[in-house]
């Protein structure tokens, strides 16, 4: 192999967007899972004993007699398929039709569409402190400036567009998940929904509802999407501000990558634009195959996840309660998969980390990789959607011993 002078020196003509491009704290720790001594709570991702897969089965075979399957598409997507996400959009109080609605490559895809469809480098993305990681990641290639999102921050719209321009851009998106937050767990009430959609009107900007774990409540009263109440308030989603991203990762099949976006028919128009120039489509035959599952037991099966992992959160929150030592604090979440955990001040999660895989064998995610400017040393995120109920008590009673003698 030849070495020398004249070797090409990539980081030459590397795009200065990737200056901000960073691994994935989740993907890496998602390799722990092939160790078998290791009891994770890092990986963000459902059970996979849990998957419909003889539904599935059936479903390909049944799609592979269609021709379509295996040919090109309309970047749209799947008629049928988006036929169903209407409907769908309908039952949680949004009026909307196909024409509303584009399949997407997951819900990720979409993120990574929005932040190239909204964002010019030094515009400010309005962001929860901490939020999903790989939002942060979409929008990082995009060169935002990240500003807190919390719809009881008493700044008033005209200073926050201010701060805005002095940095360069404007204010022009914010994005949340307001039902089970990825990482805290955390739900934002019926207020604060309308008090952050009254701030997105006053500053003029859209809104991105991230609804990827809205279906996986376990007690508690639903609440509307900002997607529905934007449309009760405006008369209609074609006066919506608000995008609403969904995807079957969390309830069907995550390795199908089969999601979808509902906003606005401009919006659509244009992220088609963005999906011609990408990927021109979501596989055809991933989609057919979706749509026939979720016609089939799309209902049934999200009422099997919440009897299912209701039960794991239940022991999780009981393992904390039984294991932690003072100082320690954690969300209690209505629904989704995760707890967020903050400790004392002093820690570091990263280090604890570190410490927890050596001695205890137990993974977790630091929650830094969640904070826009790196912030959260302190706080970790757990998730609960694949321990069983047994691995769950011993994982927290071996993370507590350890957080003991910090």
């Amino acid at each position: 192999m030849y070495v020398g002078e004249d070797v090409m020196d990539w980081t030459g003509v590397l795009a200065r967007r990737m200056g901000r491009m960073k691994a994935s704290e989740i993907r890496e720790l998602l390799k722990l899972l092939d160790q078998p001594d290791i009891l994770s709570f890092a990986g963000g991702i459902p059970d996979a004993t849990l998957f419909p897969t003889a539904a599935y089965e059936r479903a390909m075979g049944e799609a592979l007699q269609n021709p379509a399957a295996l040919q090109y598409s309309v970047s749209e997507g799947y008629g049928p398929l988006r036929a169903w996400v209407a409907d769908h959009m309908i039952s949680l109080g949004v009026p909307c039709g196909p024409e509303n609605i584009i399949i997407t490559s997951g819900s990720q895809q979409a993120l990574d569409y929005l932040g190239k469809l909204l964002l010019t480098p030094r515009d400010t993305a309005l962001v929860g402190w901490p939020t999903y990681l790989g939002a942060l990641g979409a929008f990082n290639a995009c060169e935002p400036r990240y500003a807190p999102l919390d719809p009881w921050r008493n700044v008033a719209p005209n200073e926050m567009q201010a701060e805005a321009e002095a940095a360069g851009g404007k204010v022009k998106m914010a994005y949340l998940s307001p039902d089970f937050a990825n990482p805290t767990g955390e739900t934002l009430d019926a207020s604060g929904r309308a008090r952050l959609l009254d701030q997105a009107r006053a500053l003029d900007i859209a809104v991105i509802e991230d609804g990827a774990y809205q279906a996986l409540r376990y007690n508690g009263e639903a609440i509307p999407s900002l997607q529905a109440m934007d449309v009760a308030e405006v008369g209609g989603i074609e006066a919506s501000r608000v995008i609403y991203c969904g995807s079957f990762s969390k309830v069907l099949a995550p390795g199908l990558r089969v999601g979808w976006v509902c906003a606005a028919s401009p919006v659509i128009e244009r992220l088609v634009l963005l999906k011609q120039a990408a990927d021109l489509h979501s596989p055809t035959l991933n989609q057919i195959a979706t749509d026939r599952v979720a016609r089939e037991l799309f209902d049934t099966h999200v009422a099997k996840l919440r009897q299912v992992y209701s039960a794991r959160r239940d022991a999780m929150l009981d393992a904390l309660d039984r294991h932690m030592p003072e100082g320690v604090t954690w969300t209690r979440p209505e629904g989704g998969m995760f707890v967020w955990v903050t400790l004392p001040e002093r820690m570091d999660a990263a280090e604890v980390l570190a410490q927890s895989l050596s001695s205890e064998r137990v993974a977790f995610v630091p929650g830094g990789a969640f904070h826009a400017d790196g912030s959260g040393r302190n706080t970790l995120r757990l998730s609960f959607s694949c321990a069983s109920e047994a691995q769950i008590a011993e994982g927290m009673e071996r993370l507590g011993r350890l957080l003991r003698v910090q």
